[in-house]
C-alpha cells in the first residue's frame, strides 16, 4: 500500500470520525462544517476530472454548481405549493430525483457550453467559460419568479428515502456517501481507457489525434461528466443552508474551487477533499479572528505554489506528480 492510499484513507475516516464524535457529544456545528467539506470537495472532483486530468481550467464551473442548486430549490418550491412546474410536470422534494434533475440538466449546459468553449485554448477558454458562466448569473439576478438577487428559500430540507435527512449527521452520511461514489467514479476514469486518452489528450493532442482518437470528443465528454458532479455538489448545497442564491453562479465560486484543488493537489483522488478541509478549517479558525482571513489563505496558496507543486497531499507523500 503506497504512502498516498494511506494519507488518503485517514483523510476518509477523519471526516466520518469528527461528526461522529461531534454528535456524540451535541456539537451539530461541527457537523454541519463536515457536511461542508463534503459538498466542496464532491464539486472540486467534478472540476478536477476537467482541470486534473483533462488540463481545462475552467473559470466558469459556477454556472453548474449553481444550475444544480437552482434546480434543487425550484423543484423544491413547487413540490411544496404543489404549482405546476413546466408542461403539467410536479415538483417534488425526494433528493434522488432532485438529484437525478441537477445532474443531467448541469450536464446538458455542460454540453452546449463545452461545445463552444472546447474550440478554443489557453487564456481564451478561460475567459470564455467565465462569460458563459457570468450569463447564467445575470439570468439568475434577473429572474424574478425565483427571487432574481434576493435568492430563493428552500422551506423544509429534501427528503432521501428511509432517512430523517433533517437531523444535522444523517444529511452528513447522505453527502458523505455521494462523495466516496464519486471519488470512486474520478478513480474509475482515470484509470481507464478513457481517461488514458483525456491525459494524452492534455499531454499532446496532435499525436492522440494522429492515432486515431479525437481529442475533442474525449474533452466535450469529460467536461460534461464534471458539469454534472459539480451540478449534485449544488443540489446538494442548496439542500444544506436550505437556500439557493446567485451567489452560487458567481466567478468567486468559480475561484474557490480551482484553490481547493490547488491546495489539495491537481488531479489527486483525494486532492479537492485535502483541499476543501484545509479552506474550510483556515475559514473557521481565522473567521473569528479578523475579516481579512482570505490575506492568510493567499499566502499558504502562494507557499503550495511555490514549494508544493504536488498540493498538500504531494508534500505529506512526498510527490510531486499524481500516480
Amino acid at each position: 500500500m503506497s504512502r498516498e492510499t494511506v494519507v488518503n484513507l485517514i483523510l476518509a475516516v477523519l471526516l466520518l470520525a469528527v461528526p461522529l464524535l461531534a454528535n456524540a457529544v451535541g456539537q451539530p456545528f461541527y457537523i454541519t462544517l463536515a457536511t461542508r467539506i463534503a459538498i466542496l470537495a464532491l464539486a472540486a472532483t467534478g472540476l478536477n476530472l476537467a482541470l486534473g486530468l483533462g488540463g481545462l481550467v475552467s473559470f466558469g464551473h459556477a454556472a453548474f454548481f449553481g444550475i444544480g442548486g437552482y434546480a434543487a430549490g425550484i423543484l423544491a418550491t413547487h413540490g411544496f405549493s404543489g404549482d405546476p412546474l413546466i408542461f403539467g410536470l410536479s415538483g417534488t422534494n425526494l433528493m434522488p430525483v432532485i438529484w437525478l434533475v441537477a445532474a443531467v440538466t448541469a450536464g446538458l449546459a455542460g454540453l452546449a457550453i463545452g461545445a463552444i468553449s472546447l474550440r478554443t485554448s489557453g487564456v481564451y477558454f478561460i475567459m470564455i467559460t467565465l462569460a458563459f458562466a457570468q450569463m447564467v448569473y445575470y439570468f439568475a439576478v434577473s429572474w424574478p419568479a425565483y427571487g432574481g438577487e434576493d435568492g430563493l428559500s428552500i422551506l423544509v430540507r429534501n427528503q432521501f428515502p428511509g432517512v430523517n435527512s433533517m437531523r444535522p449527521l444523517s444529511f452528513f452520511l447522505i453527502c458523505y456517501v455521494v462523495l466516496l461514489v464519486s471519488i470512486g467514479l474520478f478513480a474509475l476514469i482515470r484509470a481507464s481507457r478513457f481517461g488514458s486518452a483525456l491525459q494524452a489528450a492534455r499531454q499532446n493532442p496532435v499525436r492522440v489525434a494522429t492515432v486515431g482518437i479525437r481529442p475533442f470528443r474525449i474533452r466535450l465528454t469529460a467536461f460534461a461528466i464534471s458539469a454534472m458532479m459539480t451540478g449534485l455538489a449544488g443540489a446538494l448545497f442548496a439542500d444544506l443552508n436550505r437556500f439557493v442564491s446567485p451567489s452560487m453562479l458567481s466567478w468567486h465560486m468559480s475561484g474557490e474551487l480551482i484553490v481547493l484543488i490547488i491546495l489539495g493537489g491537481t488531479g489527486r483522488l483525494f486532492g479537492p477533499l485535502a483541499g476543501a478541509a484545509l479552506y474550510v478549517i483556515i475559514e473557521y479558525a481565522l473567521g473569528g479572528i479578523t475579516e481579512r482571513w482570505q490575506f492568510f489563505l493567499g499566502l499558504i496558496l502562494l507557499g503550495v505554489v511555490l514549494f508544493a507543486r504536488g498540493g498538500l497531499l504531494g508534500f505529506v507523500t512526498g510527490k510531486a506528480r499524481h500516480g
